[in-house]
């Protein structure tokens, strides 16, 4: 990640475009802020979700999540609720709270994703491949989300697949959802 440092100390500055990609769970997040670039204070991802895709109901222990949607549509379940939100909604789940989200639109929804504080940022890190630029993420695998679900608590989180539904199931087929 580049950083231009201004006269303050710890100022960060990501260009458009720039940032290290990950592909993780067949989308794509590109780190925009850190723990090393905020001093541990927020975490910053602009992701990049297909069609149909999203993660499985997870939640976190240590960060309150929240989502600006800049393009598309992601139906969310957070706690009891399920909604769709759309370009310009903002989206706020307070840690501790089961929450997932998919994208039910037919183009890649577009989402910056806040994490605070940081650090769950680098579960992204470990847990996905670098994204080749120009080019889609391959579709989840079931050893994939096995290795996301054993990685997960490291970073104090949890995957909740529902307890009928296998990795296996969970997994969507090219082009469909589980």
């Amino acid at each position: 990640m580049k950083h231009d440092h201004g006269a303050a100390a710890g100022v960060s500055h990501v260009r458009a475009g720039d940032g290290p990609s990950r592909w993780v769970l067949g989308d794509t997040y590109t780190f925009k802020a850190t723990a090393e670039s905020t001093g541990g204070a927020l975490a910053l991802l602009e992701a990049s979700i297909p069609a149909g895709s999203g993660p499985p109901p997870h939640r976190h222990a240590n960060e309150d999540e929240a989502f600006y949607l800049l393009a598309g549509a992601l139906q969310l379940s957070a706690g009891t609720e399920i909604f769709v939100a759309r370009a310009g909604d903002f989206v706020f789940v307070p840690r501790g709270t089961l929450h997932c989200f998919k994208n039910v639109g037919v183009d890649a929804a577009h989402a910056l994703i806040l994490l605070a504080p940081a650090g769950f940022e680098r579960f992204f890190a470990e847990a996905g491949s670098p994204a080749r630029p120009g080019e889609q993420p391959p579709p989840l695998t079931p050893n994939e989300l096995n290795h996301i679900i054993e990685l997960a608590p490291r970073y104090g989180a949890r995957v909740d697949l529902p307890a009928n539904l296998s990795t296996a199931s969970a997994v969507p087929e090219k082009g469909g959802s589980p």
